[in-house]
């Protein structure tokens, strides 16, 4: 179990079902994308696996050799398409402003490519102090390293893997394709509901450390 008694606190949020309901945008631009290359994507099933890179998922719809390019039209599709149908998650700003209120930093690590990244939290209205993207699992560690994160939030297993590479703290909320006992399996720390209890828990964390 990792703890963050010897790091100021900064605490790393994923994004795509943890900060943002991200299915409605990301199903919109799968269909534009689908109907622009004339190219079938269940989008109701890709929705339903979201979390890691946007090649793994396009790997199932198009030839290997042609996902590079069709990655770099869904990214050039995806502001017009994705970014106005997609919510916060309930308690989403809530979280941000517990850790800033603290007197800590609240820092965004997401394998969504980072411009749209940014787009997503400047249309919601959420304002984490730093936005890294284009790491996934193992590799969010980077970014947690360099930030010196003690604490990560996420819902998908990748995102507990990639807490415990960095020596973070791996706070999981269930309300991603994983449930509870996957999250508790890939080794989290603690798992909530969703992020209305994240608040609560940071105060009784930051109480016991």
């Amino acid at each position: 179990m990792a703890h963050m008694t010897s790091r100021a606190l900064t605490v790393g949020f994923d994004l795509d079902m943890t900060l943002i309901d991200s299915r409605p945008g990301i199903h919109a631009c799968y269909q534009a994308l689908s109907a622009r290359t004339g190219t079938y994507i269940d989008a109701d099933l890709a929705v339903t696996r979201l979390g890691p890179p946007l090649a793994d998922e396009l790997v199932n719809w198009f030839p290997a050799e042609q996902v590079a390019a069709m990655a770099d039209v869904y990214r050039e599709m995806y502001p017009t398409h994705a970014i106005a149908p997609t919510p916060a998650m309930p308690g989403a700003r809530a979280a941000i402003a517990a850790v800033q209120a603290a007197g800590g930093r609240a820092i965004v690590v997401t394998a969504k490519y980072e411009p749209n990244a940014k787009l997503h939290l400047e249309h919601l209205g959420i304002e984490p102090d730093a936005v890294i993207g284009d790491l996934w699992a193992e590799g969010k560690a980077e970014a947690l390293l360099e930030h010196a994160a003690g604490v990560y939030v996420g819902d998908h297993t990748g995102d507990v893997r990639g807490a415990r590479t960095a020596d973070a703290y791996a706070v999981a909320v269930a309300t991603g394709p994983c449930d509870a006992a996957e999250l508790r399996a890939a080794g989290a720390d603690v798992v909530l509901a969703d992020l209305t209890e994240f608040p609560g828990w940071l105060e009784s964390h930051r109480s016991r450390s």
